[in-house]
């Protein structure tokens, strides 16, 4: 498979902070929000997504507020976040401090009162009874037709739209896969004659691999599904993670894995990181920000935050001043933004699993460019561990971790460590 558009320079070593708008502050606007803008800087975010910031359709609206994903308009902002104006601020204060702002954009379906209902309803799908349909039983919204060019067209004109009213980066792509990848091919091509953009699909490359010649980045669904099964049996397979890994390894070289622990879908519907992985929780954040790929952050994991959002009705993230994860997640944030590992925007180190002697339990890699080693160690069980040897090959040298600051002289093939349940070490040389 060819790709067919070139990846962005800056995507491959950054990370993504998805925002909830909504549930963010007490008064759910992107004004309230730039608040918090200088906080995310400092803890190293570089990149925030923005879930829909478009109106939301009224009609079989589902809850108080409804879904941000049932839209009435392309083109409009959502009155509950505030105006255009407020969101150009927005994506002007993030670009002054050096992050990237990319908007969710949801091209399969529209809600009930979408204004292209009544002004081009042959943009969309019809039963036999000629009503508008959704395929998959959301009861809020309805699919669009992709056989009509008319309708592709206008879909990529209002993509051009945010682009020059207010210099977005990319796009979030939702359902990617629901929408044919022609179109998405069509949209990129026109989209980046104005400007070279970051596009992250929600979809698993692994399914979908024919997608991937399209996005930058995408979803690793299998990865989450199989890390919240090893946890539920007990820890026992590590061997299954290996698997998966190596899957996701083996897809061609300009495919950017998105992992995550967390995220708006799974954090309503299926809870939080401590819901479905408890202890193992920050060993995963820590094995998101350092695997080769990028990493995923959703709103308030830095707290961290022990609730479900509500989806449709309002429910704000209790905030505290000092969230108690923001150095940690600033530790991993930087270490990408500084390691060469992560730093070579052309072709970034791939993390390579190594041999370690307790290796039923603890997941071993490393990541080398030139003379720069980074090796992480994860423990993926309950037990406290002694005298690990793991095999770092021709790597000797002065290595120091990343968040105790301890030293290490290694002057052969093997590093030996300690490591308690659940815990985790970032050696740096």
């Amino acid at each position: 498979m060819k790709k067919e558009f070139g990846l962005i320079p800056w995507a491959c070593h950054s990370n993504v902070y998805e925002v909830n708008t909504r549930q963010y502050t007490p008064e759910g606007t992107f004004d309230a929000f730039s608040t918090h803008l200088s906080r995310l800087s400092d803890m190293g975010v570089e990149v925030l997504w923005f879930m829909p910031v478009t109106p939301i359709s009224v009609l079989n609206r589902k809850g108080s507020l409804g879904s941000y994903y049932a839209c009435s308009s392309y083109t409009k902002v959502n009155p509950e976040f505030g105006t255009l104006a407020d969101f150009k601020s927005i994506v002007e204060k993030a670009h002054a401090l050096g992050m990237k702002v990319v908007i969710d954009w949801v091209a399969n379906h529209t809600g009930h009162d979408h204004e292209w209902t009544k002004d081009h309803p042959e943009f969309y799908k019809v039963n036999q009874d000629g009503k508008f349909y959704d395929a998959h039983g959301w009861e809020d919204v309805i699919d669009l037709n992709y056989s009509n060019d008319d309708m592709r067209m206008t879909m990529i004109d209002c993509m051009l739209y945010w682009i020059r009213e207010c210099n977005i980066d990319g796009f979030r792509c939702d359902m990617a896969m629901l929408t044919p990848v022609d179109f998405w091919q069509q949209a990129r091509q026109r989209v980046e004659q104005e400007k070279k953009l970051f596009w992250l699909a929600e979809l698993d490359p692994l399914e979908n691999p024919d997608y991937m010649q399209v996005f930058d980045a995408a979803y690793t669904w299998k990865w989450m599904h199989i890390t919240k099964k090893f946890k539920d049996e007990g820890a026992r397979h590590i061997h299954l993670l290996r698997d998966v890994l190596i899957q996701y390894d083996d897809m061609p070289q300009y495919t950017l894995p998105a992992w995550f622990t967390s995220n708006h879908d799974e954090n309503s519907w299926n809870g939080t990181e401590y819901d479905k992985y408890g202890e193992m929780a920050a060993a995963l954040a820590v094995f998101s920000s350092t695997w080769t790929g990028i990493s995923l952050i959703y709103s308030g994991q830095e707290l961290p935050n022990p609730k479900r959002l509500s989806f449709f009705d309002k429910d704000t993230i209790e905030w505290e001043s000092n969230p108690q994860l923001h150095d940690f997640y600033k530790c991993l944030l930087n270490l990408r933004k500084q390691h060469t590992c992560f730093c070579n925007e052309q072709l970034p180190a791939k993390a390579m699993m190594i041999r370690n002697s307790i290796d039923h339990h603890i997941l071993s890699y490393k990541r080398k460019s030139g003379d720069a080693v980074l090796l992480v160690l994860i423990n993926l069980s309950q037990y406290d561990l002694q005298h690990i040897e793991v095999e770092i090959g021709e790597e000797a040298g002065c290595y120091e971790e990343l968040f105790t600051k301890e030293e290490k002289i290694v002057d052969g093939r093997y590093l030996y460590t300690n490591l308690n349940g659940w815990s985790f070490q970032i050696w740096i040389k």
